[in-house]
């Protein structure tokens, strides 16, 4: 993966470069976006020009498979790892997941592994492998660089060993780490790191890559790129109508549904807690994703209750339910309430809490929410 196979982000690219060809290669950098804007792939670019800079050998190798560059990124359990997993026990899987699908978020890296329910981690394990990874002589001279993905799933004891390789770096050693959450950081790698943000990729940016990396017909790339936010992770889901994007809709008409009903029929309450209980049965990765995307959804409906009707992307497969109806319900009155709700929900399932009494907690919330007047 080279910087020409990176969608747009094109002054940022030429940024780092000019930095590798200068000679001011930062040992410590954070890589920070959110899902599908292509830290990633970034990082991998930035990795394999500065390999290619070296005038000995290898410089000609993979990037995924070059003995000078070493990969991070969450792991558990699985039929195939019983015990203390770490990122060498799925180098195969992980080299097809970026050849396949490198703006794939965790939730796609799950799966291809198949660890279920499971949520990955990096462990104290893997710190003890990185430290023994970055003790070994670079092979032909030249620089070594390690890769941490989702650096925000370090535990603290990962955090604070990687934190001394940080603070006494080797020479020649480049460690770069890639987050959708800088602030789940402790705030001494923050600080430690040169810091590389990637911004929302454009509209125009998303539409050209459909039309050209997956022959997308015109119209419908500007429709997927409209309502993509930026990602281009977001926008390959809406390309392929995957299953989780419907099921998120159901559950979510299903849930405001039943949460307007508990006002006046507080039978509806057991409806809710039928809603919690579906809900905890998918992985957790799944129940935030579906807790970003209700998130996304209510602030849509805000914009089209103050006329920023052009700001409106969601598209309904549901016919029966109309943003225009639901949307005068959602104002200045109870969107921070609501957010502040779904946000801490998602943190507390982060947190292994227990997803339907955290569910059901937040489904009784919003009953009262939805039905808060302006003050």
């Amino acid at each position: 993966m080279t910087f020409e196979d990176i969608i747009g982000q094109s002054l940022l690219k030429k940024h780092l470069m000019q930095g590798v060809d200068s000679g001011r290669v930062p040992h410590a950098q954070l890589y920070v976006g959110k899902r599908g804007v292509g830290g990633l792939p970034m990082a991998i670019a930035y990795a394999d020009y500065l390999i290619k800079q070296q005038p000995i050998g290898l410089s000609y190798m993979n990037p995924l498979t070059h003995p000078n560059i070493h990969f991070v990124y969450p792991v558990t359990t699985s039929d195939k790892v019983k015990t203390k997993p770490i990122s060498s026990n799925y180098i195969s899987e992980w080299r097809t997941f970026v050849e396949t699908n490198p703006y794939g978020s965790i939730n796609d890296w799950y799966e291809l592994v198949g660890v279920g329910n499971k949520q990955g981690n990096i462990g104290v394990e893997e710190a003890s492998d990185i430290a023994a990874k970055m003790s070994l002589k670079a092979f032909n001279g030249g620089y070594r660089v390690m890769i941490v993905w989702m650096a925000e799933k370090m535990n603290s004891m990962c955090a604070n060993k990687l934190l001394k390789l940080i603070e006494e770096p080797a020479d020649k050693t480049v460690i770069i780490l890639i987050t959708e959450d800088e602030e789940r950081l402790i705030g001494t790698i923050r600080s430690r790191c040169q810091s590389v943000h990637l911004n929302p990729l454009s509209e125009e940016t998303i539409k050209s890559a459909l039309i050209e990396g997956h022959n997308t017909e015109k119209n419908l790339a500007q429709n997927i790129a409209h309502q993509s936010e930026g990602s281009y992770s977001r926008a390959l889901d809406l390309l392929s109508q995957g299953p989780e994007g419907l099921q998120f809709e159901a559950w979510f008409i299903a849930w405001v549904r039943t949460a307007f009903q508990a006002k006046s029929n507080k039978r509806s309450i057991n409806s809710l807690m039928a809603w919690s209980q579906e809900i905890s049965k998918a992985g957790r990765e799944i129940q935030k994703q579906f807790l970003d995307y209700s998130l996304r959804f209510f602030r849509q409906a805000m914009l089209h209750n103050y006329g920023a009707k052009e700001l409106v992307f969601i598209k309904l497969n549901d016919k029966s339910f109309k943003i225009e109806n639901f949307a005068p319900f959602i104002d200045s009155s109870n969107i921070y309430e609501i957010s502040k709700e779904i946000e801490l929900a998602s943190y507390q399932i982060e947190r292994n809490g227990n997803a339907k009494i955290i569910l059901t907690d937040l489904s009784i919330k919003l009953t009262r929410l939805l039905h808060m007047k302006k003050s």
